[in-house]
């Protein structure tokens, strides 16, 4: 690596596949002093979390003893749940290809076996009875009806597939009158977007001249997300969605990308946690 200035202020990867994403970050993390995100790993995981601490309120339960259920194990789904992680989520099931990662199970690589679990539970459908959460970053129409019924009451299902998500929204919702959905869809409520994140995070880190985007960072764009689907919606956001009713409940646990607060609300709170932390250049 050359002891030159960086040229660039950061770096922000796209489309890179597990696990190849993951080395390739470490890496150029190790190597350079300015900020590397990879946004298909951590702006997924970020959009995700907010989403979810804002649906668990609503359905009245915590992160920490939620049955989470992740279809999924290349880059979002193992960022997403080890931003969960480190927000309490304790019971996390990853399901891939051959089903419920667990304990014993042959060809399970170092990024899968770090949310392995001593289980008996082994197809998806096995993952889902008794499930509070489903997280999908996979494929379209792999949950069926059967598996959606199998689970808790006031389920949450984050079926973000796109443009064909792994339910069906109106099957979805005929099947189910009590959960909360969302999906990776502009014409849905809930949709979760990682330009909500990724433009407000650089603009935090850079402002501050972070040499890295680490945890603290990514947890107060969580953080930040959340309390501001909280807040009253300004009347120009509503305006810009045709009237739609925005407050916050089932149909709205995020943000919209057009609400003009994101900038203020999620950069700063990115660049405050570099400087709390450290690794901020400027202060």
């Amino acid at each position: 690596c050359s002891s030159d200035p960086p040229t660039f202020g950061g770096i922000n990867l796209e489309d890179i596949a597990a696990p190849a994403c993951f080395e390739i970050e470490h890496t150029l993390s190790n190597q350079l002093d300015i900020p590397v995100f990879h946004d298909d790993q951590h702006g997924t995981a970020i959009i995700i979390a907010a989403g979810l601490l804002n649906a668990l309120e609503i359905a009245g339960k915590d992160m920490e003893s939620a049955h989470i259920v992740c279809l999924g194990a290349g880059a979002a789904g193992i960022a997403a749940m080890r931003v969960l992680k480190s927000l309490g989520a304790r019971r996390i099931y990853l399901v891939d290809r051959k089903g419920v990662v667990h304990h014993g199970r042959d060809g399970v690589n170092q990024y899968k076996h770090e949310f392995s679990r001593e289980t008996d539970r082994r197809s998806i459908a096995d993952a889902f009875d008794g499930a509070d959460v489903f997280i999908g970053v996979s494929g379209p129409n792999l949950v069926t009806a059967d598996m959606l019924r199998s689970m808790a009451d006031r389920p949450m299902v984050f079926a973000l597939s796109n443009p064909d998500p792994e339910i069906d929204p109106a099957l979805a919702h005929a099947t189910r009158d009590d959960l909360i959905l969302a999906t990776g869809r502009s014409d849905y409520p809930n949709q979760v977007n990682n330009v909500l994140g990724f433009p407000f995070i650089f603009r935090g880190a850079l402002d501050v001249r972070a040499t890295c985007i680490n945890t603290a960072m990514k947890i107060a764009a969580v953080k930040a997300l959340s309390e501001l689907a909280r807040e009253p919606v300004p009347k120009e956001v509503i305006t810009a969605y045709r009237g739609e009713p925005l407050s916050f409940g089932p149909q709205y646990i995020i943000p919209k990308p057009f609400d003009p607060r994101l900038r203020e609300t999620v950069a700063g709170a990115v660049a405050q946690a570099a400087i709390d932390t450290g690794v901020a250049r400027l202060k």
